[in-house]
């Protein structure tokens, strides 16, 4: 007898696998920066991962199982291999991608980091690691950090946790 969860998740496989590669390998590098930004705290909260699953459901043109599915399993990937991986991979969106498309990675990585509301030192430094990772100048990372910063409710803050 098979679980019914296990069904699900062999079926939205299934579905991922059926996508082209090219598709699949640029939402795959894409959640993984982005869970790369939500690792930087200790745990994952719900807000930084719904917001990473609207984010890749939307660059992907995926569902919501689906866009589910990669979140997890990219952030499963950094927990266990973490720093190992880190630059590679964000190199590697990097040599997939345009100019706008990366500046759209790390507002969106800036835009995760904010999701809880509050946006740690370690975090900052994390997306400006990032953003030198994906060939950005200095002046256009602090520009995009000093608009989150910003952009924040006056409730929110920054600093370490």
């Amino acid at each position: 007898m098979s679980d019914p969860g296990s069904d699900g998740i062999r079926r939205v496989s299934s579905e991922l696998e059926a996508l082209p590669f090219e598709t699949r390998r640029f939402v795959s590098v894409y959640a993984y920066v982005l869970a790369r930004v939500a690792r930087t705290d200790p745990g994952l909260s719900d807000a930084e991962r719904d917001f990473m699953e609207r984010s890749v459901s939307e660059v992907g043109g995926l569902s919501e199982e689906q866009a589910a599915l990669v979140v997890q399993i990219a952030h499963s990937m950094g927990s266990l291999y973490g720093a190992t991986e880190d630059y590679v991979l964000t190199r590697e969106f990097a040599s997939l991608a345009t100019s706008p498309q990366c500046e759209a990675l790390l507002r969106t990585a800036f835009a995760v980091s904010a999701a809880d509301g509050n946006v740690s030192e370690s975090e900052l430094a994390e997306l400006q690691e990032i953003g030198m990772e994906l060939g950005m100048e200095v002046a256009t990372v602090e520009a995009i950090a000093a608009e989150l910063i910003d952009g924040l409710d006056s409730g929110a803050s920054t600093g370490d946790r």
